[in-house]
């Protein structure tokens, strides 16, 4: 049998039934790179659905999980078969540890050639995925693609959100449907995703209640599965009205908004090390309760981080029964959607006091010196004045609760983590669970395509840009007016600091590139760009990029000033 097709296509087939139910989930863009399979499917079967051509698959998995987390809704990639199913893993993965409801999509041999690891291109893409996906299951009978299109998104919408995966035999992929078969239905409405419900939840709040009314110092420790519960606005106002501090994981930054008086900020296990500061023992050390409402451990806030000082209690409100009890056994656990229990605790509450929060001015002071920092250094820029730079510009360019900073991986993102404006839920973009080296471009197109009309900053390192660069030219071909910020000290400087931690000293040969000329390379993909070389030059680059209307790209050479204390917080 051929692996072509020769015949057009009349009729309705499985690749239009498949567009038809993603459209009737709410997807609206499909991100990827299409092989053979296009005999297929030319992706323009479905009006309203459009198909994003990436340079890498990888691009497309992070692209699609951004969108999807930043709408509330499921999003789509696509790759081909065998290394392109491969090489969109890794962007699967991402959805996976960063709890993003994506559907991704992969083509395979045709049904009657599937022999995995004999046939040309053919591995065994449902054993690949499994591992990474909530929901992985190959098409069998093309009448069978909107049950299995639902069970993936069904899969995906439950927490801990996450991805589904289709494998797509590509004769049945282009095979006639009967004409009695399912047609799409009415549209699937996405209001928040399933929780787990301990049925006894409820008689656990007075319980809280009665440890919030003996707390002296309590804290809310916030993770993201608070916004995906759309429990941020009930979050405030408790908050608000008990005074009770709030921290949060990388990316649930935003939950209170940047200068408010009872945002504590984000925590990471490196920020004693950049501040050279206490900032962990000043943060939680007086802490008597710890309420921590949506936290997830993938977000790498670990409980080794808050348990000092005095002695806490702790309480876990999650939507997910405890995956992890051996790292945290808290006193109370309640299993149950995050905005019905702080709508409930809000109730059981609304007789107390408003407490008095510790004080962490130390914490505060050193932060504003550090990002005030006026000295011009000789071998580059300091990340924290690149980060000062870019809020004072975003700050400038967005408005009150708007604008997204987006991060690549690597040492200057526990920066960002610290010091970046966000003052909107995900107002603040990384990969806190899987962290692969390249997010931050195919990140930043995500957040710019879910909020057209609000500013996206990345940050990036020169490691882990140019690892997945190619894609400048995807930004430039959508006309996406991303402002791209390249700290490049031609260094994997994350793994810098780790040889220094565990050896004292550095090993260039693993960690050290040779000088790419990244304006020269974003011109060369369409982007217009420059350098800076300090604050002055930076700030009018960074204005001329908010202004511009499409993709600009700014190299700041920068280099950092290692310390090997401060790091123990990184202890597993």
């Amino acid at each position: 049998m051929s692996r072509v097709s020769t015949t057009p296509t009349t009729g309705r087939t499985t690749a239009v039934a498949l567009l038809e139910r993603l459209h009737a989930h709410g997807v609206r863009h499909v991100f990827g790179v299409v092989g053979r399979e296009a005999a297929s499917i030319l992706f323009d079967e479905v009006e309203g659905l459009d198909f994003v051509l990436t340079r890498h698959e990888f691009t497309a998995g992070v692209a699609a999980d951004v969108l999807a987390r930043l709408t509330g809704r499921p999003q789509a990639c696509f790759a081909t078969l065998g290394p392109g199913m491969t090489n969109l893993s890794t962007g699967v993965a991402t959805s996976f540890l960063d709890r993003s409801p994506v559907l991704a999509l992969a083509a395979q041999s045709e049904s009657y050639d599937i022999f995995p690891g004999d046939t040309h291109q053919c591995v065994d893409s449902v054993a690949v995925m499994a591992p990474l996906t909530k929901y992985a299951r190959q098409l069998e009978r093309p009448t069978d693609i909107t049950d299995l299109v639902d069970s993936a998104v069904t899969a995906a919408m439950t927490e801990p959100v996450g991805p589904g995966f289709i494998s797509l035999p590509v004769d049945l992929l282009g095979a006639p449907l009967p004409e009695d078969a399912p047609h799409p239905g009415a549209p699937v409405r996405h209001a928040r995703p399933a929780a787990t419900v301990d049925a006894h939840w409820q008689a656990l709040v007075p319980e809280v209640a009665e440890l919030l009314a003996h707390a002296e110092h309590p804290v809310l420790v916030v993770g993201a599965s608070a916004i995906r519960a759309g429990a941020v606005a009930g979050l405030r106002a408790l908050a608000e009205r008990l005074r009770v501090p709030v921290i949060t994981t990388y990316i649930a930054k935003g939950v209170l908004p940047h200068a408010h008086p009872l945002n504590y900020g984000a925590v990471t296990g490196y920020m004693d090390g950049i501040l050279d500061y206490p900032a962990l023992d000043e943060l939680f050390g007086p802490a008597d309760l710890v309420l921590t409402v949506g936290y997830d451990y993938a977000e790498d806030l670990r409980p080794s981080m808050w348990t000092r000082g005095a002695a806490k209690t702790e309480v876990r409100v999650a939507p997910t029964t405890n995956p992890v009890p051996r790292v945290y056994r808290p006193a109370v656990d309640v299993v149950t959607d995050v905005a019905d229990f702080v709508t409930a605790l809000d109730a059981a509450t609304a007789h107390l006091a408003p407490k008095t929060p510790h004080d962490i001015g130390g914490l505060r002071a050193r932060i504003a010196e550090l990002l005030a920092d006026p000295r011009e250094y000789e071998d580059g820029m300091r990340v924290h004045q690149v980060v000062d730079s870019v809020n004072t510009v975003l700050e400038q360019a967005a408005g009150p609760g708007r604008g997204t900073v987006v991060s690549d991986i690597g040492f200057f993102r526990h920066y960002g983590v610290l010091f970046a404006r966000a003052d909107q839920p995900y107002g603040f973009l990384t990969s806190a669970g899987c962290s692969s080296f390249g997010y931050g471009l195919p990140a930043a197109m995500g957040a710019q395509l879910a909020r057209p009309g609000e500013p996206t900053f990345l940050i990036a390192g020169d490691g882990g840009f140019h690892s997945n660069s190619a894609d400048l030219e995807t930004v430039a071909r959508l006309g996406l007016p991303l402002v791209m910020v390249v700290v490049n000290n031609d260094t994997n400087g994350l793994i810098e600091l780790y040889q220094n931690l565990g050896h004292q000293r550095s090993h260039d040969p693993a960690i050290r590139f040779t000088g790419v000329d990244f304006v020269a390379l974003a011109e060369a993909n369409g982007v217009e760009a420059t350098r800076a070389d300090n604050r002055e030059d930076l700030l009018a680059a960074l204005h001329k990029g908010a202004q511009l209307g499409r993709p600009f790209l700014i190299e700041v050479p920068i280099a950092y000033d290692f310390r090997t204390g401060g790091f123990g917080a990184l202890s597993i």
